[in-house]
C-alpha cells in the first residue's frame, strides 16, 4: 500500500465517524494513534536491549495489549475503554511523580490531546490499518513512517491556518547547513513548530556520530519548545522519528511566558535556528516578562528578544527568519537592531522573494544570520532571485534547496572570507545603517525594480494608453488632411 492510499484510508473511515470535523481533527486523531504504535514499537526495542527497562504504562494501556489483535475490543466498549481509562492514564503521566523521562513524554504528548472518534467500530478499523500496514522496527517501514509523517504535513499545510507551523524544507536546510551545528553544540528552536529546523540538525549531525557516546551527546544537546498542542505533538513524533528516542527536551509550553530574568548563563545555547511566529500579539501580561525597553505584544519582537539574550557569549550564533516589518519598524524594533549591531555581529541578511510561504502569506521575509559578540562592522545583504521564468513561488513550484548554492558558493565558508559585491549582493556598514536609524530594509542598489501590478490593473492602463493613442492618431490625421487642403 503506498503512504497515500494508506492516509487516504485512515481519512476515508474517519470522515464516516460523526465526531471527526475537518482536517485539523483527523490530523490530529491520526498522530496519538501513530505515536503510541510507534512509542508501542520503540518500547520493544528497549525491551529487548534494556535489560531492566520498565514501561511507564499500565501493561492494558500498551498498544500491543489493547491494539494489536485486530479481533480485539470493538464498538461502545473500545470508546469507553479510549475515553474513560486509557486517555485518563496517559494524560495523568504528564505530573504524575517519579515517572521515567518516557513516561513524561506520553504524559507531554496526552496533556492536551483528545479522541473525536464517536464510533468504536470505525476506530477499530482504523487502529487494524495502522496496525496492518506498518511495522516501526522494519528498517524498511522506519522509512515508511517518515513518508507517512511527511505526507502527514503537507494535508497539515492544507488545514486551516496550519502553515504557522511549517517553514519550507529548503530554508530549514539552507539555514542549517550555513550555520553548521557541530556535536556537542546546544542547539534550540524556541518555536519549533513541527520540529523541521531541529530535524535538519540531527540530520546535519548525525553525519559527525561515530561512537555511542556520540550518539548520546546529539541526543542532550536538541531542544525546542511548542506551545500547540497539535505541532508538539507531531515535534515529538518527528524526534523519535529521527532517532531522538526520549525527547523530553522537545517542550510543551510557551517560551515567551517564562520571566527573562528567570534564565540562567547555564541555559544559554550555542545555536538558536528559528522562524518564530510574526503578525501575531501576545496576551496581556506576556511582555512584563521582558525587560522594559524590549515591551510589546508583538510576537516576533518579543522572540528577538530573548533569542538575543539566550546565546552564549562570544560562541553563539543565530539564524533567524523575520518579516520585512521587523527590518524598517521602529521602537521596540529600532532598540533591537541597535543592540544586534552593537552587542552582535550581523554579519548577513538574506533576503527572500514574496511567494516562499505562500500560500499562508506574502509577507516578505528574510534570513538575519548573527553571531554574539559584536559590534557589528559591515552587514551583508543578499538578494535571493527567483529562478529563470519563475515570477513566484507556488505549491507546485517551490522553492528548492539548489537555489541557495548561489548564496553558498558567496558565502565563503565558516570564515566568510572572500566574499565579492554581485548582481545580488552588496553590503552596508553599521555607521551606514546607524545614520538611516537602524533601517535594515536596504534595496538592492544593483537592480531596477520592476513593479508587477494587478492583472485589472495593467488592463486598465493599457486601456487608458490606447485611448490616448487613438486620440493622438486621430489629431495627427485632422492635421495632415487639414493641411493637403490648404496645400491644394
Amino acid at each position: 500500500m503506498t503512504i497515500t492510499t494508506l492516509i487516504k484510508s485512515i481519512q476515508d473511515i474517519m470522515r464516516k465517524d460523526t465526531g471527526v470535523d475537518g482536517d485539523a481533527q483527523r490530523i490530529s486523531q491520526i498522530c496519538w494513534l501513530l505515536f503510541l504504535k510507534i512509542f508501542d514499537d520503540k518500547e520493544q526495542e528497549w525491551d529487548a536491549i534494556q535489560p531492566n527497562y520498565r514501561s511507564p504504562l499500565p501493561s492494558r494501556f500498551r498498544w500491543s495489549n489493547w491494539a494489536k489483535d485486530p479481533e480485539g475490543i470493538t464498538g461502545e466498549e473500545l470508546i469507553d475503554f479510549v475515553n474513560n481509562d486509557l486517555f485518563p492514564a496517559l494524560k495523568a503521566l504528564a505530573t504524575r511523580a517519579g515517572v521515567s523521562r518516557q513516561g513524561k513524554v506520553v504524559g507531554a504528548v496526552f496533556e492536551d490531546a483528545y479522541n473525536y472518534m464517536k464510533s468504536g467500530t470505525l476506530l477499530r478499523q482504523v487502529v487494524n490499518t495502522i496496525e496492518e500496514d506498518v511495522d516501526f522496527n522494519s528498517s524498511n517501514d522506519r522509512h515508511l513512517f517518515n513518508d507517512i509523517y511527511e505526507k502527514i504535513l503537507a494535508d497539515l499545510q492544507s488545514a486551516g491556518n496550519a502553515g504557522e507551523y511549517y517553514t519550507p524544507r529548503a530554508v530549514t536546510q539552507f539555514m542549517v547547513d550555513v550555520i553548521n551545528p557541530r556535536l556537542g553544540e546546544s542547539i534550540l528552536d524556541p518555536a519549533c513548530g513541527t520540529g523541521g529546523f531541529l530535524t535538519c540538525a540531527i540530520e546535519h549531525l548525525n553525519k559527525q556520530v561515530k561512537t555511542p557516546e556520540d550518539k548520546e551527546r546529539l541526543q542532550e544537546s536538541i531542544h525546542g519548545v511548542e506551545k500547540k498542542p497539535l505541532p508538539h505533538m507531531l515535534a515529538i513524533t518527528n524526534m523519535m522519528l529521527h532517532g531522538i528516542d526520549v525527547p523530553t527536551n522537545i517542550r510543551h509550553d510557551n517560551t515567551l511566558s517564562r520571566p527573562y530574568k528567570d534564565y540562567s548563563p547555564r541555559e544559554r545555547v550555542d545555536v538558536i535556528i528559528t522562524n518564530p511566529p510574526f503578525g501575531g500579539m501576545e496576551e496581556d501580561g506576556i511582555e512584563k516578562n521582558f525587560l522594559a525597553k524590549h515591551q510589546t505584544r508583538e510576537t516576533a519582537d518579543l522572540f528577538m528578544a530573548l533569542i538575543m539574550h539566550l546565546l552564549k557569549h562570544d560562541t553563539g550564533r543565530a539564524a533567524v527568519v523575520l518579516p520585512d516589518g521587523f527590518l524598517f519598524g521602529e521602537g521596540v524594533k529600532s532598540t533591537l537592531k541597535r543592540e544586534l549591531l552593537e552587542e552582535f555581529n550581523l554579519h548577513t541578511i538574506v533576503r527572500l522573494p514574496k511567494g516562499v510561504f505562500a500560500p499562508y502569506t506574502s509577507i516578505a521575509t528574510n534570513i538575519l544570520f548573527f553571531d554574539k559578540g559584536g559590534p557589528t562592522k559591515d552587514v551583508w545583504f543578499f538578494e535571493h532571485p527567483y529562478p529563470t521564468g519563475y515570477k513566484s513561488y507556488s505549491r507546485s513550484k517551490p522553492l528548492t534547496i539548489g537555489e541557495f548554492d548561489l548564496e553558498k558558493k558567496w558565502w565563503g565558508g565558516a570564515a566568510r572570507k572572500g566574499r565579492k559585491v554581485t548582481e545580488q549582493a552588496w553590503k552596508l556598514s553599521a555607521t551606514e545603517i546607524v545614520a538611516r536609524n537602524y533601517n535594515l530594509d536596504c534595496k538592492n542598489p544593483h537592480q531596477v525594480d520592476v513593479v508587477h501590478a494587478e492583472p485589472e490593473v495593467l488592463l486598465a492602463e493599457y486601456m487608458e494608453l490606447a485611448k490616448q493613442v487613438q486620440a493622438a492618431q486621430a489629431t495627427l490625421k485632422a492635421e495632415l488632411l487639414s493641411a493637403m487642403e490648404h496645400g491644394a
